[in-house]
C-alpha cells in the first residue's frame, strides 16, 4: 500500500543497494516514488533484510534471483540464520552500493537510529492471553494487575520448571495462536518511525515458536522490521542469548521493552531504553531500579515512544 507524506523531512527513500562483507549482506528493495503536485510525494513501503551466516552458506545464494512480498531472515539464540519463508527469493549480487535518501533544501535527513523492539506487551498482548489460558486450564484466577514480576512461577505458586512447562503448553493452544492482539497505536507509530529509524525485533521468545511469531509480526506489522531475533529465554531446549548481546550485534542505539530486567541490562551496556508501560497498566514495569537509571525513560503508549525517538533523532 502506498504511504503518503506531505512533509519532505520524512519522505526519504533508498535505492536498491546491497551492503556487506564476506559474512553479511544487506538488501534494500525500494518502493516506487511518484509526485502529486497537490499532496506531495507518494512512496510505497520498502522492505529490507539482512542475511548473515557462514561464507559457505552465502555462496549458495550468490547467483539466486527472486522476489518476495516480505523477505524474512530469522536469527536464533546463537545468531545463526534461520530458514526463510517458503516462496521468498533472494537476490545475491556482489556489488556494494548505497542509495541516497531523498533530500530537500533546508531539510537534511538525519542519521537513522537503530531501534530494537520487543514483542510481548510492546507489540502484542501476551500476558492477558496467557492469563486467560491459565485460568481456564488450571483454575487459577488471577488478574493481570497481580503480575508484579515477569517470573510466572511466583504468581502461580509453582516451581520454575512447572511454569515453563505451562507456558509451552499455552503455545500449542488457540489462546496463544489467536488470542494475542496488537497493542493500540503500535502500527501507526511504527509506520512513522520507520522513516527515520531502522527497526528490528529483539524478543526473548523461544525458538519453538519462531515460525508463528514471524507470521504474527508480518500479519500485524508487515514490512516494518529488518531483522527478527530470538533470545530463547525460559526455553525447555536450546541455549539462550542475552538481549544486550543481540542488541550489540545489531548496533542498536535504543531498546523498547516492558521488562525492567532487560531495560537495566541494555542500559548498562550503553543503550538508551524506553521502558514501555502501556497506559500505566503493567505492574511488573514499576521498579525503581529501572526508572531511576539515567538511560531508561518510561513511556506509556506508542505516541510517547514516537515523540521520544523523534526528539533523540533531532538532538
Amino acid at each position: 500500500m502506498a504511504l503518503l507524506f506531505k512533509d519532505p523531512f520524512v519522505a526519504g527513500f533508498h535505492g536498491f543497494s546491497q551492503v556487506g562483507g564476506r559474512n553479511e549482506q544487506r538488501f534494500h528493495f525500494p518502493g516506487m516514488v511518484s509526485f502529486d503536485g497537490r499532496n506531495g510525494f507518494r512512496i510505497n513501503a520498502s522492505s529490507e533484510f539482512n542475511l548473515r551466516g557462514s561464507s559457505d552458506h552465502l555462496d549458495r545464494f550468490q547467483k539466486a534471483h527472486a522476489v518476495a512480498p516480505y523477505p524474512e531472515i530469522l536469527r536464533d539464540s546463537k545468531g545463526g540464520v534461520g530458514e526463510a519463508k517458503k516462496g521468498n527469493r533472494i537476490n545475491g549480487h556482489g556489488a556494494v552500493e548505497h542509495g541516497n535518501p531523498l533530500g530537500f533544501p533546508g531539510h537534511p535527513m538525519p542519521e537513522k537510529l537503530v531501534v530494537a523492539v520487543d514483542v510481548d506487551e510492546v507489540l502484542g498482548t501476551f500476558v492477558s492471553a496467557l492469563n486467560k489460558f491459565i485460568a481456564d486450564r488450571y483454575s487459577l484466577n488471577h488478574t493481570v494487575s497481580e503480575y508484579h514480576v515477569y517470573e510466572f512461577f511466583k504468581i502461580w505458586k509453582c516451581s520454575r520448571d512447572e511454569a515453563d512447562i505451562r507456558v509451552h503448553e499455552f503455545f500449542k493452544t488457540p489462546y496463544f495462536k489467536k488470542g494475542i492482539q496488537p497493542i493500540p497505536g503500535a502500527l501507526s507509530a511504527l509506520h512513522k518511525l520507520s522513516k527515520f529509524c531502522d527497526l528490528s525485533v529483539v524478543t526473548s521468545r523461544q525458538n519453538v515458536i519462531k515460525d508463528h511469531t514471524v507470521e504474527w509480526i508480518e500479519k500485524h506489522f508487515p514490512g516494518l522490521f529488518q531483522e527478527i531475533h530470538f533470545g530463547n529465554h525460559f526455553a525447555l531446549d536450546g541455549n539462550s542469548r542475552p538481549k544486550s548481546d543481540i542488541c550489540r550485534s545489531l548496533g542498536a542505539h535504543v531498546l523498547i521493552d516492558d521488562n525492567p530486567r532487560y531495560a537495566i541490562e541494555c542500559a548498562d551496556a550503553g543503550m538508551r531504553v524506553l521502558l514501555f508501560d502501556y497506559e500505566n497498566s503493567y505492574p511488573w514495569s514499576k521498579t525503581d531500579s529501572a526508572t531511576q537509571h539515567p538511560s531508561v525513560t518510561k513511556v506509556h503508549n506508542w505516541e510517547e515512544v514516537e515523540k521520544q525517538l523523534l526528539s533523540w533523532v533531532m538532538s
